[in-house]
């Protein structure tokens, strides 16, 4: 989670890293988050669509590989930068350029050691009626409007 210990405005998307509509969703929720700073809670879910993006879920344990070394959001955005780039090689390259243990992020994608929480994000995903990426809760709520930066902005806006 990103923002403030007493946020005004909540906004958690649920997201694939391989997901093209994610990546285009990237820079909107990146400007929302600059745009309402210390008013915003933002949490990102992984939702990794595994039959369509074969690398989504070697990614969203990557992103909570780099989580453990206090890396997340730095390999969350890296990640979408990367315009789809996210084979094994490419993960552990992100982690070394991020300054994280690129052999630590290894092994622990080599394990599994994440796969638990993803599954979690997965799973919760699933039961609040996410049916694909990217999908955004607003206040808690599921957000069925658009979502350019002045659609979710207005709901923020709403939700207070």
């Amino acid at each position: 989670m990103d923002g403030p210990e007493r946020p005004e405005l909540e906004l958690v998307m649920y997201g694939d890293f391989q997901c093209p509509y994610c990546t285009a969703a990237y820079p909107i929720v990146r400007r929302i988050r600059d745009r309402l700073a210390g008013r915003l809670l933002f949490a990102f879910r992984h939702f990794p669509l595994r039959e369509i993006h074969p690398d989504a879920e070697r990614a969203a344990e990557a992103a909570e590989a780099a989580a453990v070394q206090g890396g997340f959001w730095q390999m969350h955005d890296r990640m979408y930068e990367s315009r789809g780039a996210l084979s094994r090689d490419d993960l552990i390259a992100y982690t070394a350029e991020l300054g994280l243990d690129s052999e630590r992020v290894a092994a622990e994608l080599d394990s599994g050691a994440h796969a638990a929480r993803v599954r979690r994000d997965l799973d919760s995903g699933i039961a609040s009626g996410v049916m694909g990426t990217p999908a955004f809760f607003v206040g808690g709520r599921l957000h069925t409007g658009s979502f350019d930066a002045q659609s979710l902005t207005a709901a923020l806006e709403a939700s207070a």
